[in-house]
């Protein structure tokens, strides 16, 4: 008659399986059998594949889990992660004069634009040299800002965005060229 060692001494620290004359050991879901067939050890899932996550993985006893940085949820999927857009939740701290602007992880409270002399304010974003001033002889005729996202992972190079002349001024002439921000050469223009 077999001996179910499996309900007399059970020498599996886990799940016993009887077979005739003998016994197997298997291990539950996460965890694997030692080289002795009889002790279960915890996998480490994270050492598998550095694409289990988007982020960052965790390790646990039989198990794993994902984890994103500060200012990103993790998503449905749990591994996933995705940007709190702080500016459409509200919450920020940014004065009633200034513009919530939201970035990857985070966000900017954005100055209202200031127009420097002989510059007059037109709207929220335009600047305008009279053409009756004689400071604005050399100068460009309007000023106009523009705030953008640009997310980072694209290829390049990309166009990151488009500007055109228009004939609505017979007689003006348009100089194109980046003022500031480009100290590393990132960008060019054509």
């Amino acid at each position: 008659i077999d001996v179910n060692e499996c309900t007399s001494e059970n020498p599996c620290t886990q799940t016993c399986v009887n077979t005739y004359g003998s016994f197997l050991c298997r291990c539950e879901p996460g965890y694997e059998l030692e080289a002795d067939g009889v002790n279960c050890s915890d996998m480490d899932e994270c050492s598998f594949s550095e694409f289990l996550c988007q982020h960052e993985c965790v390790n646990g006893p039989g198990s794993y889990y994902c984890t994103c940085p500060s200012g990103y949820n993790l998503l449905d999927d749990s591994r996933s992660c995705q940007d709190i857009n702080e500016c459409e939740i509200r919450n920020f701290t940014c004065t009633s004069q200034q513009t919530c602007f939201n970035i990857p992880g985070e966000y900017k409270c954005l100055d209202p634009v200031r127009c420097e002399e002989p510059y007059l304010q037109i709207n929220d974003n335009r600047c305008m040299c009279p053409a009756e001033n004689p400071g604005c002889r050399d100068q460009p005729f309007t000023i106009l800002y523009r705030v953008m996202d640009m997310v980072s992972g694209r290829s390049v190079p990309s166009d990151i965005f488009q500007m055109q002349a228009t004939t609505r001024y017979p007689g003006a002439y348009y100089i194109f060229q980046i003022k500031s921000g480009n100290e590393g050469r990132e960008f060019y223009m054509r």
